[in-house]
């Protein structure tokens, strides 16, 4: 089989992991929004290079590929590949001497994926030797080395490479500069903050790309003045991309100004995002007006719904009547369904439900109906008690429900006979928790939750 095509598979697996276990992943920036936006893996391309792999490559490559709640996947009896190695017997963290020498040695090799295998390998080592190891090839003749060398120490965190890895931020490749800049941000050693600033200036976008998210890691407000020049005046997107979110990091008020014009006037559409969610963070309402025309009218459907989560973020009670037009009549379901959670957030107990708000309880989409429920639960309003009720009639869905329950006794329903007939649910959840309404108890556990999605990474 062709190393490079398989070095290819596995690393676009890899990333995607890495990129989702780690928040913020400096280097994933073209993969942190993929499943929304495109997919990420060529399937056929994957089956392709797939038959025929060694299996011991084949198992670590698919261990690699993120699974959702415990387990990861890796606890059943039986699997294509669970002959060749349980998930317990591949030990990468306690390597004998020869192997970590072994890998060592094959970082210069070729073949692309050996050197990727090897690297992450020895980048869960916890030995002084492997650290001492990468710093001498930080010297290598070799770009490629030096360049594996410099990821290999920032997945190591290794505090004795901070010295080493400032002096490559001047090498002459850019491969090299970026992995040193990635690594930096990775130690968060202050001394490093001035070689990271000076590459903001670096002729490759990678490398600026890098340096501005570890700098922002530093948590130093010296640089804000410096991040907002790179926000207002980089030509390439994932730079000023990555300097909102360096200036969100740094809880900025001072670059709210800068962040809501970008906001209004940058072509790319991730900046845009990054930037409504940056003034979502850095709390400044001088950054409403645009957010909320933002949410109104921006064409991408990102932009708009993490500037109406942005709206709720900032806690600015006046956007409530922003977000009940939105929730009405944004064409995106994830839109409106984040209006409406953010209605929940920003009108407490005891306000109005805006119209928008009650009508999203027909929508088509379930998710959006679930955070409208949720929202009404939330405000209380005995003025919508009529549409929650008309809404039990029809809704099919128990999770639903269950909020819609919770929504009417909040909302003054108590004692309404909706309450009783929910008794012959058949849904547990739903009948206990009608008689918990029945009885007077308002604490119902578990209820919906309904989080925004999560928040763009650079």
């Amino acid at each position: 089989m062709n190393g490079a095509f398989m070095f290819r598979v596995i690393g676009v697996i890899a990333a995607v992991s890495l990129a989702g276990m780690t928040e913020g992943s400096p280097l994933g920036a073209n993969l942190a929004n993929a499943p929304e936006r495109v997919s990420s893996l060529d399937v056929t391309a994957l089956l392709a290079a797939a038959r025929g792999a060694p299996p011991l490559i084949c198992a670590i490559a698919a261990r690699s590929v993120r699974g959702y709640g415990w387990g990861r996947w890796s606890d059943a009896p039986s699997t294509p590949l669970s002959n060749v190695v349980e998930a317990k017997d591949l030990d990468t963290e306690s390597l004998s001497p020869a192997d970590v020498d072994r890998l060592t040695a094959a970082l210069a090799e070729n073949d692309p994926c050996v050197r990727e295998l090897s690297i992450r390998l020895l980048g869960g080592q916890k030995d002084a030797r492997v650290t001492g190891a990468l710093i001498a090839r930080l010297g290598a003749a070799e770009a490629p080395v030096r360049e594996v060398a410099a990821f290999g120490l920032g997945l190591l965190q290794a505090k004795s490479a901070a010295e080493p890895l400032i002096a490559v931020t001047r090498d002459a490749a850019a491969g090299v500069r970026a992995n040193a800049a990635w690594a930096l941000g990775r130690l968060q050693n202050g001394r490093a903050l001035a070689p990271l600033v000076a590459l903001f200036r670096d002729d490759d976008a990678r490398v600026r790309e890098a340096a501005v998210i570890s700098a922002g890691r530093m948590d130093s407000t010296n640089i804000v003045a410096t991040l907002t020049r790179v926000l207002t005046q980089d030509p390439a997107p994932n730079v000023r991309r990555a300097a909102a979110w360096a200036l969100a990091q740094l809880d900025s008020r001072e670059s709210a100004e800068a962040l809501a014009q970008q906001l209004g006037r940058d072509s790319d559409a991730r900046v845009r995002e990054m930037t409504a969610w940056a003034l979502g963070n850095v709390g400044a309402h001088a950054g409403s007006a645009e957010l909320a025309n933002a949410a109104r009218r921006d064409a991408d459907d990102h932009v708009r719904e993490t500037a109406t989560w942005a709206l709720a973020h900032s806690n600015d009670h006046s956007s409530a009547d922003v977000l009940g037009e939105i929730a009405a009549s944004d064409k995106s379901s994830r839109v409106r369904g984040t209006a409406a959670w953010g209605l929940g957030q920003l009108r407490g107990e005891g306000g109005k439900a805006p119209e928008g708000l009650r009508r999203l309880l027909r929508d088509e989409d379930e998710d959006a109906r679930l955070k409208a429920a949720w929202a009404l639960g939330q405000i209380g309003d005995p003025a919508a008690l009529n549409d929650i009720r008309d809404a039990l009639k029809t809704e099919q869905s128990d999770q639903v429900r269950r909020a819609l329950v919770r929504a009417l006794i909040k909302s003054g329903g108590r004692s309404e006979a909706a309450l009783t007939d929910l008794l012959s649910s058949n849904d547990p959840q739903v009948r206990e928790a009608a008689v918990r309404g029945l009885a007077g108890n308002n604490s119902f556990n578990p209820w919906p939750w309904p989080w925004p999605r999560p928040r763009p990474i650079p």
